[in-house]
């Protein structure tokens, strides 16, 4: 059957719901078209830009009838800027949606009629909560600006004068590298010509220790490193800047770097502990939420003190350490090698002796890291977007832990990998709890509990 409508259509829909990714949710006949730019209860004209068979896609180019929970977005740059997504939707109907998308994910992916979920945990704070920021330079008529790309463009940046996602301290010093940069005569990257020198700056704030770190990332050629140091070591929070170089058209900062003035590495403060953090190592965006996370974590592992411990996708450790103190022994694998160096480092930093981290890929490790610590009781597993491979899956599943606490960051590859484990390999899961980390975004996390069925366990 042929679809209902035609490219370059233009409609008008009502907005039911947002479906992952943030697009709107609308109907017409029953045929299902995802609307860009559209909040649910808007009415809206939209214009169709791709059609297949089973739905459409289009913008809204007029918003006929506003929904009642629509806001006034507070940044002087939404919604050019492709940074937030939901400014103008109340923070109650985010929310909301969130949890919506996590138990549709689990009934329709994961094959759960009737999921244990629990209501979403809402962040502490909606603005100026994020630690790490990338920023671009494009070049402008009056020198290098520095900024986020535009929504949907991979070409544009707009320049930035105050980012509510970041704080007034990484406010201030992304203004000061943007008037270092127009002083400096550096000509800044133009990713459409493939030509200039500046092209991102990477701030990382320890916020609870307000320590920071910066890492500049030009094209080839010469850096006079002087000018940029002294333009940002006038803040004291300043203590670790680096330079990488990005010899690639692609846009990408996870480079090796070299150390410009500073320290290596910054700490933060999680859960009582002190963590380092280098230029490439990851750690959750949001510290005050990834502290609320990390303990629904813990609570699900439900440890005695006498739990061997498995963190797969451990990072520079922050959940391995932080279930330290209550389990015999944890161990953490990353493919990260600098992400593991953090991990032993914080290991020692925090005087936790009970702790071992291995460098390479989780689906790889699995078998080896039994035959080192013995079968696990408990297993985290904090994958990326794109969830657990299917090899990753299947040797999990052999070896069989009791208990696998799932912390996720895509419901839908959460589902999927839920489906697996229950199908596959006698998994149950017994709670969901949704984690709001990213106000005004599409994103959401999920701590998951898997228990393994009495009769599989003893088999």
């Amino acid at each position: 059957m042929a679809a209902p409508v035609a490219r370059g259509d233009e409609l008008e829909l009502d907005v039911e719901s947002l479906a992952f990714g943030g697009n709107g949710v609308a109907r017409l006949n029953g045929f299902v078209v995802f609307v860009r730019r559209g909040l649910p209860g808007d009415r809206v004209r939209a214009r169709v830009t791709k059609v297949q068979r089973r739905h459409a896609e289009a913008l809204a180019v007029e918003v006929l009838e506003p929904s009642p929970q629509r806001v006034e977005a507070p940044c002087d740059h939404y919604p050019a800027c492709g940074g937030c997504r939901f400014q103008d939707l109340d923070y109650a109907a985010q929310i909301a949606s969130k949890e919506g998308q996590v138990r549709d994910a689990l009934v329709r992916i994961g094959g759960i009629p009737e999921p244990a979920l629990e209501s979403l945990l809402p962040a502490e704070s909606i603005f100026r909560y994020r630690n790490k920021l990338e920023y671009s330079f494009t070049p402008t008529p009056s020198g290098p600006a520095l900024g986020f790309h535009k929504a949907g463009r991979w070409d544009e940046v707009l320049d930035i004068a105050d980012c509510w996602l970041t704080s007034e301290l990484g406010n201030r010093i992304r203004e000061a590298v943007r008037s270092w940069a127009r002083d400096s005569g550096l000509a800044a990257y133009d990713q459409a010509q493939g030509t200039g020198f500046l092209r991102h700056l990477v701030y990382r704030e320890g916020r609870n220790t307000g320590q920071v770190l910066l890492q500049l990332v030009t094209a080839p050629g010469e850096l006079q490193a002087d000018g940029f140091v002294a333009a940002v070591r006038r803040f004291p929070e300043v203590r670790s800047i680096h330079h990488a170089v990005n010899d690639r058209p692609a846009e990408v900062t996870n480079l090796p770097t070299t150390l410009l003035w500073g320290d290596e590495a910054i700490e933060e403060e999680l859960r009582g502990l002190r963590f380092r953090v280098r230029p490439n190592a990851f750690l959750q965006t949001n510290t005050e939420m990834a502290e609320r996370l990390y303990g629904l974590a813990i609570e699900a592992a439900g440890l005695t003190g006498e739990q061997t411990v498995w963190d797969l996708y451990c990072g520079i450790g922050t959940i391995a350490l932080s279930m330290a103190k209550d389990a015999l022994t944890v161990w953490g694998v990353d493919v990260s090698e600098e992400s593991i160096a953090c991990a032993i480092e914080n290991a020692d930093l925090n005087g936790i002796t009970n702790s071992a981290f291995f460098a390479g890929d989780v689906g790889q490790a699995i078998e080896e890291l039994r035959d080192r610590s013995g079968i696990p009781d408990v297993v985290v597993v904090d994958p990326p977007r794109a969830g657990l491979t299917n090899k990753a899956v299947r040797r999990l599943g052999r070896i069989g832990a009791g208990r696998i606490v799932y912390v996720s960051c895509n419901p839908t590859t959460l589902a999927g990998n839920l489906k697996q484990l229950r199908g596959d390999w006698g998994y149950e899961l017994k709670s969901a709890r949704p984690v709001d980390m990213f106000p005004h975004t599409p994103h959401v996390e999920t701590v998951a509990l898997l228990e393994r069925k009495a009769e599989q366990a003893s088999g």
